[in-house]
């Protein structure tokens, strides 16, 4: 990223390649539409390229990831009538599950219950495999209070998990 901040733009397919798939997936599972994640994603990398020069070096993924949940954020600030738009993720559904097996599916309906807070730290940090610093970063928090916050969630998905067999 370091290079790219430079102006060397060839390199920006690197960085697309190795991380939007991560980017889709993290807002899928946040607001649940194909469609919007889609755009959102592509929006993500334009404000990567368009502010490249805001990267002051450090973790290039807790960058990238403050990028896309504050687009997140942001589209949901413009498009629906609430203060806090994390709330507006705690009554977004997911359009439909993708039922590879009987197991995902109970796993995505015990994600979805959890509040949209609880679900993105659980997102970022076991399935986009976010370190406690980095994810502490991206979230405004101390490792501490966020590796906290994790343990107590998956406990709680856990129990949503269980409660669901």
């Amino acid at each position: 990223m370091q290079k790219v901040t430079e102006g060397n733009l060839d390199l920006l397919r690197i960085l697309f390649d190795r991380h939007h798939k991560h980017v889709y997936n993290y807002l899928y599972k946040m607001c649940g539409d194909t469609m919007l994640s889609e755009d959102l994603t592509q929006d993500v990398f334009y404000k990567l390229i368009k502010y490249r020069e805001s990267y002051k070096g450090g973790v290039f993924v807790s960058w990238l990831f403050s990028i896309a949940r504050n687009n997140l954020k942001t589209h949901f600030t413009r498009h629906q009538k609430y203060h806090d738009p994390i709330e507006v993720l705690a009554y977004k559904k997911t359009e439909e599950i993708r039922e590879r097996d009987e197991e995902y599916a109970q796993l995505q309906n015990a994600l979805n219950q959890l509040n949209a807070q609880e679900r993105e730290l659980i997102i970022l940090n076991r399935y986009n495999e976010i370190r406690y610093e980095e994810l502490a970063e991206i979230v405004n928090s101390t490792p501490g209070a966020v590796k906290t916050k994790v343990s107590r969630v998956m406990k709680k998905l856990r129990e949503i998990y269980l409660e669901l067999n």
